[in-house]
């Protein structure tokens, strides 16, 4: 009986590697909404994140989660936060040019289209520029680069990255007083579900350019 519960409760049994996993998304999620508090950190804090569910996806179950979401934030704390400010900043630029643009009416209206395709753009670079990060070593241009290659190669695979990126958020905010329950889901997983979707999906592209690991995480070669 002990041995039968023994093996039940390892890691290397079906409900161990769940019970990993599960361990693994908490924690780093919890990190997560730590590392965003300080709103300058937000960007180095997406990059550690999704940095530690990819370790975890490629098959590294053993991992501690506060050092290797730690190793991701400072690896990448300098590109992460440059593109995160820069984002950021472009957003309050265009929100204020899209209010204008209003107020003005006119001819004006028609520059709310531009905004829009730009605004676009700015969030696909955004949603992969910090996986991509996390996955390749490069500079700033050839993140981008990279970033829009990866999007534009399977645009389902971006179509289902926007959804389950955009739709929660706003499912969040829809229902006012359920809004402690979606807090209380979004400080304990979500945003880790939300990068394990997206990196799920990710690192299928992006396996061709990594190292070559076996099921434990361990590389080869």
């Amino acid at each position: 009986m002990s041995n039968l519960l023994g093996g039940f409760l390892s890691n290397d049994s079906t409900f161990g590697r769940i019970m990993a996993r599960i361990w693994v998304i908490v924690a780093a999620n919890i990190l997560f909404v730590l590392c965003t508090v300080p709103v300058i950190t937000a960007g180095p804090a997406f990059a550690a994140l999704h940095f530690t569910i990819m370790r975890m996806l490629r098959g590294d179950l053993d991992l501690n989660p506060f050092s290797v979401f730690w190793k991701g934030f400072k690896t990448n704390f300098k590109q992460a936060a440059v593109t995160w400010l820069v984002l950021l900043a472009l957003a309050v630029m265009i929100r204020l040019e899209w209010f204008w643009c209003g107020q003005f009416g006119g001819i004006f209206k028609m520059f709310q289209i531009g905004l829009g395709a730009i605004a676009g753009i700015a969030l696909v670079i955004g949603l992969y520029m910090f996986p991509t990060m996390a996955a390749f070593q490069a500079g700033l241009k050839e993140l981008v680069k990279d970033s829009l290659f990866f999007a534009l190669r399977k645009p389902h695979y971006l179509i289902v990255i926007l959804f389950f990126s955009v739709f929660p958020m706003f499912l969040t905010f829809l229902d006012i007083q359920m809004l402690p329950l979606y807090a209380f889901i979004w400080v304990t997983c979500g945003f880790a579900l939300v990068c394990l979707v997206t990196d799920s999906l990710l690192l299928r592209e992006y396996e061709p350019y990594l190292p070559k690991v076996d099921e434990y995480g361990n590389r080869i070669g």
